[in-house]
């Protein structure tokens, strides 16, 4: 028997070996070309372009997103902050609030004021927390100064006598430019001049529940130029005169008054003297058209020359407020009773624990400002003629107290005799 060399099994081995992984590496090349090309055997949603397709089918939605900015039809509004440099950490929690539970799912655009540039990391943090686009505006001397009516050294001894009275933010001159700014200016500023609804948000506040609901939409859907959460008294010491400018300004301008008002919210019960409820305008959804209109620019502009800004201290609430009560259809007025919102000292929580529950809240509705005795928004339910929001803090619920008519020449005249009895008394006061 004859052997053959070593080195030639070697040899044949190897090349089978070599052939045969040339035959497996062509099928495995084969085998993954054939798999891409079939029809996929992975469930759907590995395929991204097909998942929409896939919800699309199985739900009775339309759209799989409908707050995409092509589907959903925003209403033409704004959120508006006034705020400083150093409110950069109280202003990031109020403002995450906001787009956590509202903005990030309808992306509204958001404008920031301030008296000075704001910082970098200002405009870095709130371009990057905000949903819709971000603008950063800093106010002239045209907003944030003095008038050239105003004379300095009076109001400069007004804010010492407020100082020794002690009367919160009594010496401060940046908080009387504010309430100037807010009460007239801001809806001037060329920023807002393309928006017709805006939502005022101020540092250190907190939402404490939102609504699954477009507020903006709901203001333009239901016809509605004013909304609030919380009405309170004002200090009657800051506002000595703003009223009696008032009532020289219906006076000599009676045709601003709205037939259906709502000035029984914010007079006594002779209709002739302030009874200092005001919505608290820190927060506000408001329809900027009525700022804008005759009826309230002049208004604004009769106060502003009476100098009441620098020389005692007005604030923005009661000039809103007193105008929005007496120019407006009372049935424009809306209190939102779905919002948690705090503002210290108060806050406001819904009044059902339904609503409560359906909107996540995290509020205690026994700190709830909403239904003390010092607030006046069971004056509002009583006045508009409806039942208030039943809760299970304050279960008593009055009824409704207004009548519907119209008062409209009754109050024109009353405007006018409460005029003549103070001129009245005071030419005998100063015989």
């Amino acid at each position: 028997m004859k052997y053959f060399p070593a080195t030639l099994i070697s040899r044949g081995f190897l090349r089978i070996i070599r052939i045969l992984v040339i035959i497996i590496a062509i099928y495995g090349l084969l085998y993954h070309f054939s798999i891409n090309l079939s029809l996929p055997t992975q469930p759907i949603s590995y395929f991204p372009e097909l998942v929409s397709l896939e919800r699309l089918l199985g739900s009775n939605q339309t759209i799989d997103n409908k707050f995409a900015d092509n589907v959903y039809e925003r209403a033409n509004a704004t959120f508006v902050t006034l705020a400083r440099n150093e409110d950069l950490f109280d202003l990031l929690a109020a403002v995450q609030s906001v787009e956590y539970s509202f903005n990030s799912k309808y992306k509204y655009d958001w404008i920031f004021f301030n008296d000075k540039e704001f910082s970098p990391i200002f405009k870095r943090y709130f371009s990057k927390l905000v949903s819709g686009k971000a603008e950063f505006h800093i106010l002239d001397e045209q907003y944030w100064g003095y008038p050239d009516w105003v004379d300095l050294e009076k109001a400069k001894k007004s804010r010492e006598d407020l100082v020794a009275k002690k009367i919160i933010y009594g010496g401060s001159e940046s908080y009387r430019h504010m309430c100037r700014f807010e009460s007239g200016l801001f809806y001037r500023h060329p920023a807002l001049n393309n928006y017709k609804y805006y939502w005022r948000v101020e540092p250190g506040v907190k939402y404490t529940c939102l609504a699954d609901k477009d507020y903006f939409k709901y203001m333009e859907e239901n016809d509605l130029t004013y909304g609030f959460t919380i009405s309170l008294i004002e200090h009657r010491k800051t506002i000595p005169s703003l009223w009696n400018t008032t009532l020289n300004f219906l006076h000599q301008n009676p045709q601003f008054i709205h037939e259906n008002n709502f000035i029984d919210f914010i007079t006594d019960e002779h209709m002739t003297e302030y009874n200092l409820c005001h919505f608290w305008s820190n927060f506000e959804i408001a329809d900027l058209d009525f700022y804008r209109s005759e009826a309230y620019s002049k208004y604004f502009d009769y106060l502003d020359a009476s100098g009441g800004f620098f020389y005692e201290r007005w604030g923005d609430a009661p000039v809103h407020s007193i105008a929005a009560s007496i120019f407006l259809n009372k049935t424009k007025i809306h209190h939102f009773d779905d919002i948690g919102y705090e503002h210290p000292p108060f806050q406001s929580c819904p009044s059902s624990e339904q609503t409560r529950l359906n909107n996540k809240c995290v509020c205690n509705p026994k700190k709830s400002f909403t239904w003390s005795p010092r607030s006046c928004v069971g004056r509002y339910y009583r006045l508009q003629g409806k039942l208030r929001p039943k809760n299970e803090i304050t279960p008593n619920i009055d009824e409704p107290i207004s009548d519907g008519s119209n008062k409209l020449e009754e109050i024109k005249e009353k405007i006018k005799t409460n005029l003549e009895d103070k001129k009245s008394n005071k030419k005998k006061g100063g015989s």
